[in-house]
């Protein structure tokens, strides 16, 4: 540990040490984490289907956070933050902005991963004042084809794992050759470098809850994305099976002078993957 991470005045730039800190925003108490030099527009991550603030990888969190303010968030009803997981995630969006606007904030540039880059779109076309620059990984559009069918998917592999007593993401965001298996590892033995003040897990209702959301955002009417005028990065591996590969090309088509990232023989989880190689694009994309 550097003992400048603990003294006055000087920021936290490890998320292994980022204290949780809680907002209040209506009836919603708002579990969040915050790093990294304040004073500029701050980074706000989105986070995945069942996660918690224990869920982002340190390599991309303290790689942004080196030169930006990073703040992480649970949504309602997941880990630390209290309330009712929502059915939609239109209601998810609407929960986001309560919580950005109890922490005060006017102008963020987003980074999100899966269900919450589908947050994230929603959010951007409700409030396209609040948002700079926008960051989709491992996603797709409203309405997109076969989004509805992550349950299959998702329940699947989550039985996989548990026949292997295997984490389900390593089935979810990795391909099974030897080095999307090795990647799966080394992704999870990094989750774990946080050994103090873990937050609570995912409820099983909760996850069922948000399976529900995203097939209800898979079924419905494709959204205008042509709204979309912010800086977009797309970012996704070749092999996506949870939200299928092509449709972070059909994100690309449709927000007008956005950037696509796709990396090779990988899949939901390929930033995760490549994370050497996606975090200078990441930073560079933000700071520019």
């Amino acid at each position: 540990m550097n003992p400048a991470e603990n003294s006055p005045g000087v920021p936290v730039t490890s998320y292994a040490l980022a204290p949780t800190k809680t907002v209040t925003a209506g009836p919603t108490v708002f579990a969040y984490r915050e790093l990294g030099p304040t004073g500029d527009v701050p980074v706000v991550f989105f986070t995945h289907l069942a996660a918690t603030l224990d869920n982002w990888d340190p390599r991309i969190v303290d790689a942004v956070a080196a030169t930006r303010h990073v703040i992480t968030f649970d949504n309602t009803g997941v880990g630390a933050s209290t309330g009712k997981v929502p059915a939609t995630l239109e209601e998810a969006a609407d929960d986001a902005f309560a919580f950005l606007s109890a922490l005060g904030l006017e102008r963020i540039d987003v980074f999100a991963f899966s269900m919450g880059a589908m947050i994230a779109q929603d959010l951007v076309l409700a409030h396209p004042e609040l948002v700079r620059r926008l960051v989709l990984t491992g996603t797709g559009p409203r309405g997109g084809e076969d989004v509805d069918k992550v349950v299959r998917t998702t329940y699947w592999d989550v039985l996989r794992a548990t026949l292997t007593r295997s984490d389900p993401k390593e089935f979810l965001f990795f391909q099974r050759d030897a080095a999307g298996k090795r990647a799966a590892r080394q992704f999870t033995a990094r989750l774990g470098e946080r050994t103090r003040d873990r937050d609570r897990k995912m409820s099983n209702r909760g996850f069922q809850t948000q399976l529900g959301a995203i097939v209800r955002y898979g079924r419905s009417p494709a959204a205008d994305l042509s709204r979309i005028t912010q800086p977009t990065l797309i970012a996704n591996g070749d092999g996506d099976r949870m939200v299928p590969s092509v449709l972070s090309h059909d994100l690309h088509r449709r927000i007008a002078g956005s950037e696509l990232v796709v990396y090779p023989g990988s899949g939901h989880g390929a930033i995760f993957q490549f994370h050497e190689e996606f975090a200078p694009v990441l930073v560079e994309f933000l700071n520019r």
